[in-house]
């Protein structure tokens, strides 16, 4: 995790970074996931990062995690959208103390993966876009941020992240955030965090 700092910082052409997390954790060999958290820690005592976080944890992978951990993740960052919510993950983050950052916020994921519906396609969502006179993204992350989560919706395209930043003139009823609740199917788009080995999902990252 050092040496990943250190590429990242290069190929940023910085000499530190604000978030630096753990991508994923390796059920499998859990020990190799608490030696890189504590190299997480090494950097943010070193001042080379201002804090440090997690990806796709479950509750029982920030258990064993903070067993031996002397710094909270500041964040958890986990798939959530309309369609996959989570409520075991944010009850347990917020447990910690620590903030659930939705990674796909406006399932994205529903579109590219092909399988059913997508969110943005989805007519509860899109009753609930007219009536604000916004679009069906802009509810999604105005119902992130009324939840008290943290949003990062992606795009490379200057109108859609102006879309993405215009969201603070409406406010989702509370009736309308239920009905968002309720669209849940319980249905992940990315892959089970239990079924991660370096066999399956070992990526070499080039040199800075």
């Amino acid at each position: 995790m050092l040496h990943a700092f250190d590429k990242s910082a290069g190929k940023l052409d910085v000499d530190g970074i604000d978030l630096l997390i753990l991508h994923q954790a390796l059920p499998s060999r859990f020990d190799l996931t608490q030696g890189a958290y504590r190299a997480l820690e090494t950097l943010l005592a070193d001042g080379r990062v201002r804090a440090i976080g997690v990806r796709n944890f479950m509750p029982e992978h920030l258990d064993a995690l903070l067993k031996q951990a002397t710094v909270v993740p500041a964040v958890n960052q986990v798939e959530v959208h309309p369609y996959f919510t989570q409520p075991a993950v944010q009850a347990a983050n917020a447990a910690h103390g620590i903030l659930t950052q939705a990674w796909s916020p406006i399932g994205g994921i529903t579109s590219y993966r092909g399988a059913g519906t997508s969110t943005f396609d989805d007519p509860t969502i899109a009753s609930i876009a007219t009536t604000h006179v916004k679009t069906p993204a802009q509810v999604m992350i105005r119902w992130h941020l009324q939840e008290g989560r943290s949003a990062i919706p992606k795009s490379v395209r200057p109108e859609r992240i102006a879309e993405n930043f215009d969201v603070f003139d409406f406010q989702l009823t509370t009736a309308e955030l239920k009905a968002l609740d309720a669209l849940d199917t319980g249905v992940r788009g990315g892959p089970e965090p239990d079924d991660i080995t370096i066999e399956t999902y070992g990526l070499a990252i080039p040199e800075a």
